[in-house]
């Protein structure tokens, strides 16, 4: 069995009678079966809901089996928006999770611990877009300076939990799937490329259009000395 996660916060009701086979956390509802993704374990599967006494106290819990490593985690009920628990993304969302890949929007912090602090939170979310995000920004850094370890590793991890989300969700090799997301990878960069080429022509335009206008505009006549 894996690890467990319990908080404070977990329980908070004393038990009502026996185990259900569907919970209300939050604003979502899981039942045994359902596919989730628990931020930075990936895809998991709830096996069973069932309540557990912890000093006194009783609360409900999903027990969830983390696929990528076949260990068991258990979430308390109450506190799945804590800690970011949500469904895998539907065939429609994978759809839009490619457009976003390839869009050519790239945020890019020139400061270490700005861009750093940005992506973790980005990563803490569980949200396949914002790790979408953090996917196109890493990367493309990484094609002009060394990422440190702590980037490459966050990038590897972004990189895994989105290929093994949709190889679930669309019934396809994982090896399929990352090279679709490699060339969506690269059809982002190449629409970023063309989007600083212009930006980079327009600026030159301006300085030119502003230097001519500063060479054929009249000049003054020298003041006489009286």
């Amino acid at each position: 069995m894996g690890h467990v996660v319990y908080t404070r916060e977990c329980c908070s009701r004393r038990n009502t009678g026996p185990t259900t086979t569907s919970c209300n956390g939050g604003n979502v509802t899981f039942q045994v079966g359902d596919k989730v993704i628990y931020p930075n374990h990936g895809l998991g599967i709830v096996e069973r809901i069932e309540e557990k006494t912890i000093l006194g106290t009783t609360c409900g819990f999903f027990h969830l089996r983390i696929v990528a490593n076949d260990t068991t985690v258990l979430v308390p009920v109450s506190n799945i928006d804590g800690v970011g628990l949500r469904k895998a993304i539907s065939d429609e969302e994978v759809e839009r999770l490619f457009t976003q890949l390839s869009d050519g929007k790239i945020d890019n912090h020139q400061n270490w611990k700005g861009r750093f602090k940005d992506n973790s939170d980005k990563m803490r979310t569980g949200s396949i877009y914002d790790m979408a995000d953090v996917l196109k920004s890493l990367t493309f850094l990484s094609k002009s300076k060394s990422l440190s370890f702590r980037e490459k590793r966050m990038l590897d991890r972004a990189k895994e939990l989105i290929i093994s989300e949709i190889s679930d969700v669309m019934r396809e090799k994982r090896e399929d799937v990352e090279a679709q997301v490699d060339r969506a990878l690269e059809k982002c960069f190449v629409v970023k490329a063309r989007s600083i080429a212009r930006a980079t022509a327009r600026a030159k335009t301006v300085k030119t259009v502003k230097a001519m206008a500063a060479a054929t505009a009249p000049r003054r006549p020298a003041a006489r000395a009286s």
